[in-house]
């Protein structure tokens, strides 16, 4: 199987690793909006006692919140030095969550249809192939399970607002977090998850204010945006 990483960008973030659990820090929009998704997830499932993988955990933001409403979770990143940050965080925390740095389909090469939940938030924008990857989450699912992704839409609005704002005007993120053409429309990640065997079941826009630094869920799917899936 041809290796789906982005050798350059797990590198990045790998040099940010310190970075993850400073709230004014680089990675300061994800924990601002790191509160919305997880009560996205939580709204619609009950997530006691739920199998969840999160794929390309980092830091483990997103990993600790499931984790803190009652799910067994495994968080998986290809750049170790965040994994290892996830894990020291969530020792402090005595929070018994398992990380591992390995990829996706790393994972479902040794066993496939292990999750209740699977979510793949902010990472398909980073790889070389996010149809295979999206494809690879929802195999990871039981039969029924949940598939959450976010991403960014391909526009530009987005470009202005993702790469020229976000990055260069507002400082919100480091120069060069994002490359404009791996941004990916609403109507081609459907595809990717109609083609990987899940239905579509709900598509929400994000809404990142960076003048107030808050943050909201709405039907403007022009930059982020969430999507809901369901494997069949």
């Amino acid at each position: 199987m041809t290796e789906n990483i982005d050798h350059q960008e797990v590198n990045k973030f790998a040099e940010l690793a310190d970075e993850w659990w400073n709230k004014n820090g680089d990675f300061k929009p994800l924990h601002v909006i790191n509160p919305l998704r997880a009560n996205y997830i939580k709204e619609k499932l009950d997530l006691e006692s739920k199998s969840i993988l999160d794929v390309g955990c980092g830091g483990g933001l997103l990993t600790e919140a499931l984790y803190d409403s009652g799910a067994n979770v495994t968080g998986i990143d290809a750049a170790g030095p965040g994994i290892e940050v996830a894990k020291i965080h969530a020792s402090k925390g005595n929070k018994k969550i398992n990380y591992f740095e390995q990829t996706a389909e790393e994972l479902l090469n040794k066993n496939s249809e292990l999750f209740d939940v699977v979510t793949c938030l902010e990472v398909l924008e980073h790889v070389p192939d996010p149809k295979s990857l999206v494809k690879t989450c929802i195999q990871l699912l039981k039969p029924n399970g949940h598939l959450f992704l976010s991403t960014i839409n391909r526009n530009p609005r987005s470009w202005i607002t993702a790469i020229v704002g976000a990055e260069y005007i507002f400082n919100l993120l480091p120069k060069g977090t994002h490359e404009f053409d791996k941004f990916i429309k609403p109507s081609e990640l459907a595809s990717y998850v109609r083609s990987g065997n899940a239905n579509l079941l709900e598509t929400k826009g994000m809404f990142y204010n960076p003048i107030t630094h808050k943050a909201n869920l709405n039907n403007d799917l022009g930059v982020n945006y969430l999507m809901h899936a369901k494997k069949i």
